[in-house]
């Protein structure tokens, strides 16, 4: 299938500090797109791969899991390291979650980590009824567009596939067992109204990383699809301080050469 107008997979090439971005579920690199672009003008390298299954029709989803997702973002991040000193990784919802395992299984491959509105787990009835349901039901409603300005919108999926939420369950409860294996620093920024993701789900993640070098931050403007809305410069202008502060750091201790 042709990947929808706007979906593409963004890469830039740019200086030693690489980032790879990821996008969440049943979305695609045009949640991010902006950001991607605003850390490309400032001269980093930038990766915001198109995840399997994503970017063309739901349809296509119910032949992917996470697996197929991970594999995709564990590629992009093996050949940033290749061409990069200094790599952080950074994601949105699923993607937050993405993220945070890349950091747990890479270690110091991995100098940083941002994520905007991470999901940590399954809400409701729904997450008990998935291993039937899926069998059952092919699609429910989407989960796109959570945006609280006017004027913006997510080009996302308005079906949610079974089979692959299912995996998705999956997922998150691996990461949860992984994530003490996160040591590195991270930025969290989290909506203060969010229908989407819940806060427990950020403070989870906070309450279970290994890192000592935390910061939160609440973005009281904006719905689940923070990097679309209100808040978006900020989440784009915090993200480059966190980099430039820790890539900053790690020149000055002499790594900046690390393989």
């Amino acid at each position: 299938m042709p990947v929808l107008p706007g979906a593409e997979p963004f890469r830039h090439e740019g200086g030693e500090t690489g980032v790879l971005l990821c996008h969440g579920f049943t979305g695609s690199p045009q949640s991010l797109r902006p950001w991607a672009e605003y850390l490309a003008e400032r001269g980093l390298t930038v990766s915001l791969p198109l995840l399997p299954g994503h970017g063309t029709r739901w349809e296509d989803m119910q032949l992917t899991g996470w697996q197929d997702w991970y594999a995709e973002v564990d590629r992009e991040l093996r050949a940033l390291r290749e061409r990069c000193a200094h790599v952080f990784v950074a994601g949105l919802s699923m993607g937050g979650t993405l993220a945070l395992r890349l950091a747990a299984k890479h270690g110091d491959a991995v100098d940083g980590i941002v994520v905007v509105n991470p999901a940590n787990r399954m809400h409701g009835l729904a997450a008990y009824a998935l291993p039937v349901a899926r069998h059952v039901v092919r699609a429910t409603k989407g989960i796109a567009d959570d945006i609280a300005k006017e004027g913006s919108a997510e080009l996302g999926y308005d079906r949610v596939p079974l089979r692959a939420a299912h995996s998705l369950r999956a997922f998150f409860r691996l990461v949860d067992g992984e994530l003490p294996q996160v040591t590195q620093p991270l930025l969290v920024l989290r909506s203060a109204q969010d229908h989407v993701v819940p806060a427990a789900d950020s403070a989870r993640v906070l309450s279970r990383v290994s890192s000592t070098d935390v910061t939160e931050i609440v973005l009281e403007q904006s719905y689940h699809v923070a990097t679309l809305d209100n808040d978006a410069d900020r989440i784009f202008e915090e993200s480059l301080t966190f980099i430039g502060r820790l890539a900053s750091a790690i020149g000055k201790e002499g790594t900046a050469a690390r393989g």
